[in-house]
């Protein structure tokens, strides 16, 4: 008689559908950061170790509403490591000097991606949205 509302086995548990989903959206965006440039790839890599050494539970990142200056901050400290990095690996007559002003602009969008990447990150590495 009420056979009607018996759920097949695979829509009574949608949980991996879920997890799926959340896959596909993590292939995109790692595919997507494959396709950023080379110096943006470089940049990435010492704003990700950067992050990954002050990730802990109460840091700033995780902050409700992260204050303005200490991302100012984080990104002069991040433009100061690859400032000295350069120095160390260019010989005189290479390359004119960037504008470390655009640099310091361009460290911040991709630090402000990684701290909401990491924001919405679990331990397993499964976005959250």
């Amino acid at each position: 008689m009420n056979q009607s509302r018996i759920l097949p086995f695979y829509m009574a548990y949608p949980l991996p559908l879920y997890y799926q989903q959340e896959d596909s959206v993590t292939r995109d965006l790692e595919y997507l950061q494959q396709m950023y440039p080379a110096e943006a790839k470089k940049y990435q890599k010492i704003i990700a170790e950067t992050l990954d050494r002050i990730d802990y539970e109460g840091s700033m990142i995780y902050d409700e509403y992260p204050d303005r200056w200490q991302i100012y901050r984080l990104t002069q400290v991040i433009v100061g490591k690859i400032r000295k990095m350069q120095e160390e690996n260019t010989e005189e007559g290479d390359k004119g000097e960037p504008d470390w002003n655009r640099v310091a602009e361009f460290i911040q969008v991709l630090l402000s991606y990684e701290i909401y990447r990491k924001r919405h990150c679990n331990r397993n590495g499964i976005l959250k949205f």
